[in-house]
């Protein structure tokens, strides 16, 4: 299939002498990065964030208010911090 598309001139140059480097047409060099591009990107999962979610009613009223040190010293409260 023909199709036009628009590359910056030195990334051109850079193919077009890679090319004749390795004996092949521009052609072979596009259609090997695009199928490095396309296959590396089928090897990657889909990123999933696990659902870390919890039901529950809140903040106690007990902390209504309270400083973010008052939290911390209630939540090591008995572990030793």
């Amino acid at each position: 299939m023909k199709t036009t598309i628009e590359i910056a001139d030195s990334l051109l140059d850079d193919a077009k002498r890679l090319a004749t480097r390795r004996g092949v047409t521009l052609r072979t060099i596009v259609e090997e990065g695009l199928r490095h591009i396309v296959k590396t990107e089928r090897r990657r999962p889909a990123f999933r964030l696990r659902d870390a979610s919890f039901t529950g009613d809140g903040l106690q009223p007990a902390f209504e208010g309270a400083t973010w040190e008052r939290l911390r010293d209630a939540a090591y409260e008995g572990h030793g911090a």
